[in-house]
């Protein structure tokens, strides 16, 4: 992950709580809630809601890091991740659903439109494309699969880039020239607007894939307080509206 996001998590809380406050709860996020959770984190603070730490990560970064011993309070990562965890004991709770996100293609601001309206269109503007960039993560998993299915894996293997998350795929073509084509979370391209990249479209009808993401309080000896606040609060309108405003469907 990017400096900006995983360097030492950031805090989003009330700054006027008292030094001897409760811990700021660590939530662990994929990375393509990063908007939705910054957009739900400005409601739960203006209802006075207590700290969080923040990181976000792919989703195979989430499951090693979790592997690995790390003990967030609150994890938000698809829904599959978060049903293995509550097969294995993980949870202190059944998964909350947040809703899913669909997967977008990306272009550079001045780059032509393929207008990709279905499979047919689809594999024309791929064969035209210079270049076509996706990550190693849940969505890159995804596309790498679609262009299997659809036959096209060998014929763009020399143009196709891959990168280990969104923001790098993202920040490639804004940087890119001609004619490049990227496929990611519609959430994250939507972050890069002011950055030299727009959102084209969601992928097609049946070429489309919707990951679904949950939420879930990791079960702790010393559960905090605050993380199960605001697991509560992920499930109130106010929440899953600035969720919908940010690109969860």
């Amino acid at each position: 992950m990017t400096t900006r996001r995983a360097a030492a998590g950031l805090i989003l809380g009330l700054a006027a709580q008292p030094a001897w406050a409760v811990e700021p709860a660590h939530l662990l996020s994929g990375g393509a809630l990063e908007p939705a959770v910054s957009a739900a984190l400005v409601r739960w603070r203006a209802q006075g809601g207590g700290e969080v730490r923040v990181d976000f990560a792919t989703a195979p970064r989430i499951a090693a890091r979790l592997e690995s011993g790390e003990a967030p309070d609150l994890v938000l990562a698809p829904q599959g991740l978060m049903e293995g965890l509550s097969r294995a004991g993980r949870l202190a709770g059944p998964p909350v659903t947040l809703g899913a996100i669909g997967v977008g293609i990306a272009l550079r601001d001045d780059a032509p439109d393929p207008a990709i309206r279905d499979e047919a269109s689809f594999r024309a503007a791929l064969l035209d494309a210079d270049a076509i960039v996706f990550n190693r993560a849940s969505t890159g998993l995804y596309v790498e699969g679609l262009l299997d299915r659809l036959g096209l894996t060998a014929a763009l293997s020399a143009r196709t880039l891959r990168f280990p998350d969104g923001d790098a795929v993202l920040r490639r073509i804004a940087g890119g020239t001609g004619r490049e084509i990227a496929f990611a979370a519609t959430t994250e391209i939507l972050l890069f607007r002011q950055r030299g990249v727009r959102l084209a479209g969601p992928l097609p009808g049946a070429l489309q894939n919707r990951t679904l993401y949950a939420a879930g309080l990791l079960r702790k000896a010393d559960p905090n307080d605050t993380a199960r606040q605001l697991l509560a609060f992920l499930e109130t309108a106010a929440s899953r509206e600035a969720m919908v405003a940010a690109g969860v469907e």
